[in-house]
Parts: structure tokens; sequence; C-alpha cells
């Protein structure tokens, strides 16, 4: 079975090695860069399964980092988790607001952050939804085996959470669909969130689904349902 490979970039030494070790010893390849800039590269010139990325680094802060690999198709739909000494409520919804999929605070139990990080790659080898194919919402079509998705025939970059939000929606055929059931299906039961984090993804997918935002209805209280007539292609 193929490695799954592991980009971390902070800037604290130490910190670094220490991470990198454990994830040796639960089988992952590692490479450690210690700012964004050595990141960046590193992450285009290899692309890896996650990245683990603090915030605050030296020259390329990490919210620049992230803004970067989301704006690159290429290495757009990278898992990321950031890693940091902010703790405040605030911080953790930026930094979802520009696309990292999970959130760290240190000082963190390195138990606690392997679960994380194989919570994180289980969600990126499986939508969280049976059956492949194509899956099409009025403009919005949804390809299940390469995770692409295109409106009006254009397409559309998501992270994994997004995606993984929007097809829950789509595939739950107008049902309506609470904010624990998003957490399940789309971000995983053992991941440390609340229907704030929900809620935050949503309204960055909102925004790259353009015009196409208005098939998402918010049901004030409960979570969020497909408002039009959806279709399985065979």
């Amino acid at each position: 079975m193929t490695r799954r490979r592991i980009t971390i970039v902070e800037d604290e030494r130490d910190m670094a090695e220490l991470v990198a070790m454990r994830l040796r010893k639960e089988h992952y390849d590692v490479e450690v860069a210690h700012d964004g800039g050595e990141g960046l590269r590193k992450i285009r010139s290899n692309r890896p399964d996650l990245v683990l990325l603090d915030i605050m680094l030296p020259g390329i802060s990490g919210t620049e980092v992230l803004n970067e690999l989301r704006a690159n198709p290429d290495i757009a739909n990278v898992p990321v988790i950031m890693m940091t000494a902010r703790g405040e409520e605030s911080d953790i919804v930026a930094g979802l607001q520009i696309g990292a999929d999970d959130y760290v605070t240190k000082p963190f139990s390195m138990s606690v952050l392997i679960a994380r990080v194989k919570a994180v790659l289980r969600r990126s080898e499986t939508s969280g939804v049976s059956g492949k194919g194509l899956l099409t919402a009025g403009p919005i079509r949804i390809n299940q085996d390469t995770h692409q998705v295109e409106v009006d025939g254009k397409p559309v970059t998501l992270t994994l959470t997004e995606f993984r939000l929007l097809l829950s929606i789509v595939a739950a055929r107008g049902r309506v669909l609470t904010r624990n059931q998003l957490i399940d299906r789309a971000i995983g039961f053992d991941a440390v969130v609340t229907d704030r984090t929900v809620d935050v993804h949503m309204a960055a997918l909102r925004r790259k689904l353009d015009t196409a935002k208005k098939y998402i209805r918010t049901i004030r209280g409960v979570g969020y349902r497909l408002d039009v007539e959806t279709n399985e292609t065979p």
C-alpha cells in the first residue's frame, strides 16, 4: 500500500521534528519546511496528501500560504490542518474561512494530532456518500470520481470539506440535513467542530458557487437543503 505523504510547515524546529518523528512512526512519509516560502515550494513540487501548517511563519505567513494553495487548481484540494498557539474562536473561524479543513491549537497532544490527521485523510479517501458517477442539481455538476465541480460548465475549485458539503446536500435530494448530519457526512464525527464551523464552510462554498448559491437554502435553526430537483447520471 502506498504510504501517505505529509508536509509540515512549522518554523519551530523542535516542534517540527517532534511531529515529524511521530508521523514517521505512524508510517507516513514526511517532508518538513521551516518558513512559508519553502513550504509553498515543496508543496508545489511534490504534492502531499496532507499539509500541517502553522499560522505564524517567517516571511510568508501561514494564512498567505493557505490562500496560495487554494488559488492553485493543481493543489487546491490538498487537505490542510492549521497548527497555531492562537485559540480564540475568531482565529479558528478565520482559518476555516480561508480554506483550512481542521485546526489544532498548541500545545496539543500528539495522540490528538494523529487522530485528527487520520480523520482528515479518511475524509479525503471517500466522498462519504455511497455511489459513484455524476450528480447534477440545476447548473451544478459534480463528478464523484474525480472530485470536480462545474457550475454552468465552468470549473469551480473547492476544498475537500466544501466538496463533501456540496455532495452531501445534492445527494440528499431536497431532504433537510441538520448541522450535526453535515458534520458527520462532510467533516467527520471525530472532528472537533461546532455548528458555526459548518456555517463558515457553507458560506465559503456559497461564495464559490456564485449564482448557483441560491439553490442551497438555509433552514433556520435546523440546517440546509437543496432547493432544486436533482438527478443522478448513470
